[in-house]
Formats: C-alpha cells, structure tokens, sequence
C-alpha cells in the first residue's frame, strides 16, 4: 500500500482546530522556546557550487535516532489573475486533480471542489506564516481525496540564508533541547552543522507556531526553489533541508519534497544513499498542462532513491497537481 493511500485525514470541525493551534503554540513557550523577529534575505546560490562535505551516514532526529521515511516534492503557487474556477483543459477525467495555494490567494476565489488540496504554511519565506492559513485550510477540508493522495497536504518555504538574515543559530540548541546534529556542533559559522540546525528550527517552527493543529499527521511537502535564499555551498544547502526533514519525521510526520530538476540541482545537487532526502518522494513542477503533468510522472526523480508521485501545471490562473500513484 503507498503511504498515501492510508494518509486521508478525517479533519477537525473549524472551531476544534483552531483551540488544537492555540494549544500548541502555548505548549511551545511552555517549553521555554519564545520566536523573535526573523528575515531570511538573500541571494541565489552560484550555478558552479560545489558539495564540500559527505553526508553522514544517518540523520538523526532529537533523540539521536536515525529517521527512515519516504518523501515527495512541491513548488510555491505563482501569483497570477485569477479567473472563474473551472475544469481545466486538457485534463483526464479519470485523473481528477488537486489544487495546492497559499498566501498569494488569500484575496481570491479558491478553486471549486479539487480532488485534494496542498496548503502553504508560510507567506513566502522560511520564517513567515500564511496570514490566510486557517481560512485556506477550512477551504481544503471539503477536498474528497480518493486519488492515492492525502486529502489535505501542507508545504512550507525553505532556505538557507547563513549570516545575511536577522537570525542564525550559534549552538545545537533548539525549541528546549539539544539536538542530536549529524554534522557536528553549530558554532555560528556558515558550515553544514550550522544549516543543519537552521533548517531543524525552521520545521519547529512550522509545526509548533504556525499555529498547525496535530502536525504529526500530515504530509508536509519541503518547497525547494531559488526564488529563496541559499548558500553557494550545496552541501550546506542538503543539511538544511535534511534537519527540516529530520525534525518532521522526530515527530512522526510524512516528508516529500517538492522542486523542478533543474533548481534542485543547483540548490542541492545529487543526493547521497545515506542522506535522510534520498527515499522522499519528488513532486515535480513545471508542467504547462494537464496531458504535460501527466507525462511528467515517468520524468525522473529529484534523488536517485524517490519516485515521483505528483505534479504540477498551471492552468485557469490556478497551480493544480496530478497525482501519479
């Protein structure tokens, strides 16, 4: 059975996930965790970067062991004007499709009745909040499923900013406790342990004070892209992305990973059998239509050790997503 096709989620009344956020955002600070203000401002990386460094032969999580699960990919939804809903051309009626949006929608018309839905967590960076989230996730609990997808799906930015943003962490330290980091020790150096912890921070972050009830039970889609910040370093940028992988997966969660061949190559370049990425299903964007996405489900996987299982094409002023399993 694909881990998707147990992943359909019988959601909560609006009111009783609203009360299940509140509470784990005081669960947060309980813990001794306070968010201050963050930027993540930056540049691409270089197109020539190099990986520097191996990677482990495990990511763990906070408790020190090694985490095993699979994954898949996403593209953060283009703004565009919108149009009325409707079905988008070329698509197959045996293949219903999916919708994912965040906050460039939030003054819009959503799309009528997708077979499943993926909402963005974040306003367009790494350490932001979707001011419409819970509006857009009241939206997606109407979504059917029955397509081998889960019916509700979140995904996040990601980034690695290093030292040009307002905050980088200088320790092993995070949201109470000591992390166990499989490169090293942070000490507030722009290395791969330090990104390590920032990309661990940016998924506590995600879960516990973006105000997501119960986020051990979705599939949360990493958004790979170079519209964010990341270093030249690739193999900084893969121990980013594996302590936001890591940190999902201590707490149970799904993982996939969400990009287009060429970004991903760029921002992380291959990815090693060891690497806690490799098994994450891939969700490929940059299809132009339905019969395009289609087709893109046999393109190959953004790690050797994936498989795709969603992508994405822009049709009607909207991001829909195909799923191929």
């Amino acid at each position: 059975m694909s881990i998707f096709s147990s992943a359909v989620l019988t959601r909560r009344r609006p009111e009783g996930r609203r009360a299940s956020a509140l509470l784990s955002f005081i669960v947060a600070t309980a813990v001794g965790f306070i968010p201050g203000p963050r930027l993540d401002d930056g540049a691409p990386p270089a197109s020539g970067s190099e990986v520097t460094q191996a990677s482990p032969g495990a990511s763990a999580g906070p408790g020190g062991a090694a985490q095993a699960q699979t994954r898949a990919t996403r593209q953060p939804p283009q703004q565009a004007t919108r149009q009325p809903p409707q079905q988008p051309s070329g698509s197959d009626e045996d293949a219903p499709a999916g919708n994912d949006v965040s906050w460039p929608q939030c003054s819009d018309d959503l799309p009528d009745d997708p077979a499943f839905a993926i909402v963005g967590v974040n306003n367009g960076l790494a350490n932001t909040t979707n001011p419409c989230l819970h509006e857009q996730l009241d939206w997606a609990d109407g979504s059917p499923g029955g397509t081998g997808q889960p019916r509700l799906a979140l995904y996040v930015n990601t980034a690695n900013p290093g030292l040009r943003g307002t905050w980088w962490p200088t320790n092993n330290e995070y949201g109470g406790e000591t992390v166990s980091n499989p490169y090293g020790t942070c000490q507030g150096q722009e290395d791969a342990a330090c990104a390590y912890m920032y990309g661990y921070a940016k998924a506590f972050d995600d879960a516990y004070l973006r105000t997501i009830p119960e986020p051990e039970t979705y599939l949360w889609w990493l958004d790979v892209e170079t519209g964010n910040s990341w270093s030249g370093d690739r193999n900084a940028n893969r121990a980013d992305l594996e302590g936001m992988a890591d940190f999902f997966h201590s707490i149970g969660a799904r993982v996939g990973i969400y990009s287009s061949a060429r970004q991903w190559g760029q921002i992380v370049g291959e990815v090693g059998s060891a690497s806690s990425l490799y098994s994450l299903p891939s969700w490929l964007a940059g299809a132009h239509s339905a019969a395009e996405a289609k087709d893109m489900c046999s393109a190959a996987p953004l790690t050797a050790g994936s498989k795709v299982v969603l992508t994405q094409f822009v049709a009607d002023g909207f991001d829909h997503d195909h799923s191929c399993i």
